[in-house]
């Protein structure tokens, strides 16, 4: 078979995911990347068992999960400590084979860059536009490059979204301002979220004594201040241990701030001719339901099953197949992740939360394990 050539606009996780699948399935790829450097933010995230299996299908499962911390357990919590909703990581493993894992998210990029070839990254490569039919690919100040597949991982802000769906509204913003950061505390914390009235604080061990936290908050957009743990210890400093210790502990240059957007309108097609988009390009998600990332690499594996021994006339329809399987999915997982963050941190009326709060006591820890384990239920597809 004549060799065929992928080009991946972006260096991010599902970039380089997709390029990796790509690659084991005898593709050559090249990763163009706009910034000057391809890195990650220092924060963490969670890999639930889906996105696991996912890196299994990659052949990185078992140095990715040597990188991570398995889930301890843990569970909902309010504001005050007390318990919502607790998760058994032995009853996740006996329901799915696995228990999800906390890792950094620099860790989980280092592993998917070190899985390419070498020269298949470029960084400083800001691509402007792509023709869907013909593959060709412009950059800005260098020479075009002419590929048999396009991957549009080139994140939110997605450049070959804007331009092959040019009627799809921007992306929205969800109503919540989110802080980020990673600390080092000598005593370990459980893998949990806590609610309080339009707040919401979550702690995920990474290993080595690190903790990555994070902490939200219903707010305008574009709202800054010059020290935002300050801000993060005014909203939480006097809830339940060990938050306090956390906060205590983070270096206030290691913060940062994202207010959260997605993708409202979601998109008719995630392909056209020979473009495909995945990840936030395609589908971008609040982080509700801790799947973003593993949308991502799920997309990345069906991908390159789809395109597995497929020749270069045939990608147009090979991407039609791609698209069947993950749109689906994603966007409902969309749809249940932004739902989740309105029953969740979102909610502000006492009287509503006090209901919640209840309903969530309520419910038998299986029955709810259930319930979040059916998000994560996914087994990569067998190659063509």
């Amino acid at each position: 078979m004549t060799e065929r050539h992928a080009v991946v606009v972006g260096g991010g996780i599902g970039g380089l995911a997709a390029a990796v699948a790509l690659h084991r399935h005898g593709w050559r790829v090249s990763v163009l990347e706009r910034a000057p450097q391809l890195g990650e933010v220092g924060a963490g995230l969670t890999l639930m068992t889906n996105a696991l299996r996912a890196l299994d299908a990659l052949g990185l499962g078992d140095t990715i999960r040597s990188q991570g911390v398995p889930d301890t357990p843990g569970g909902l919590r309010t504001s005050t400590g007390r318990w919502l909703s607790r998760v058994d990581a032995a009853e996740m493993t006996r329901l799915l084979g696995t228990t999800a894992l906390g890792i950094h998210r620099a860790e989980l990029h280092r592993v998917l860059r070190d899985a390419l070839p070498t020269g298949a990254l470029h960084t400083g490569s800001e691509v402007t536009d792509v023709d869907p039919d013909t593959g060709e690919v412009h950059r800005r100040g260098s020479a075009g490059l002419r590929a048999d597949l396009v991957v549009g991982a080139d994140g939110l802000r997605s450049v070959l979204r804007a331009r092959l769906w040019p009627t799809t509204p921007p992306p929205a913003y969800a109503g919540t301002t989110a802080w980020r950061a990673v600390t080092t505390v000598a005593r370990p914390a459980p893998t949990a979220i806590s609610w309080g009235r339009g707040t919401e604080f979550g702690m995920v061990p990474i290993g080595g004594d690190r903790i990555y936290w994070f902490a939200a908050v219903t707010a305008p957009p574009g709202l800054t201040v010059p020290d935002e743990l300050a801000a993060v210890r005014d909203r939480f400093g006097d809830w339940h241990d060990p938050i306090p210790a956390l906060l205590a502990a983070t270096p206030p240059e290691s913060v940062l701030r994202t207010d959260l957007y997605h993708l409202a309108t979601p998109l008719p097609s995630y392909v056209r001719g020979r473009v495909a988009l995945l990840g936030d390009a395609a589908h971008a998600m609040t982080p509700n339901l801790g799947q973003g990332a593993g949308q991502a690499i799920e997309d990345a594996v069906v991908l390159g099953a789809v395109c597995a021994g497929v020749p270069a006339t045939g990608v147009p329809e090979a991407l039609r197949a791609y698209d069947r399987q993950r749109r689906p999915r994603s966007q409902a997982i969309a749809r249940a992740s932004y739902g989740m963050g309105r029953f969740g941190q979102q909610l502000r009326n006492p009287a509503a939360i006090a209901v919640r709060n209840t309903l969530m006591r309520l419910v038998p820890a299986r029955v709810a394990l259930r319930n979040m384990a059916r998000y994560a239920d996914w087994h990569p597809p067998a190659s063509r």
